[in-house]
């Protein structure tokens, strides 16, 4: 688990999340994609305009809106902060600090193996 100076969090969570739970966090494309960038980031920090820059950019990258740059970002972080962000909070994956804007995640070993089988295949 990461950590930071003083004590972990109560959302140290269980050591081992259900499949269920894995695979749930891991059905939708930019939660996904989120969950790469947290975990490939050395403290696993990020700010929500961070996040959204990095899903806007993948998905630019595979051609996959018609909207605009800045409108096609709006649209991301909204969704971030308003689906994505909450659910991975309520499974304990992520702390989300809401008037500092970060997010960190929480490695969770079983959920980083399927994670890392993930993004190796959707980059095949």
């Amino acid at each position: 688990m990461r950590e930071t100076e003083g004590e972990p969090t109560s959302l140290a969570v269980e050591a081992t999340p259900s499949l269920d739970l894995i695979f749930d966090m891991l059905s939708n494309r930019r939660r996904r994609q989120v969950l790469y960038d947290l975990n490939d980031r050395p403290d696993g920090v990020a700010t929500i305009d961070e996040l959204a820059d990095t899903v806007a950019a993948r998905e630019h990258g595979s051609g996959g809106t018609d909207l605009d740059a800045d409108e096609h970002r709006t649209q991301i972080r909204t969704e971030l902060q308003h689906v994505h962000l909450p659910k991975l909070e309520d499974a304990g994956i992520i702390e989300h600090d809401r008037r500092s804007e970060t997010v960190r995640y929480w490695t969770q070993p079983s959920l980083e193996e399927w994670l890392e089988h993930a993004q190796h295949k959707e980059r095949a």
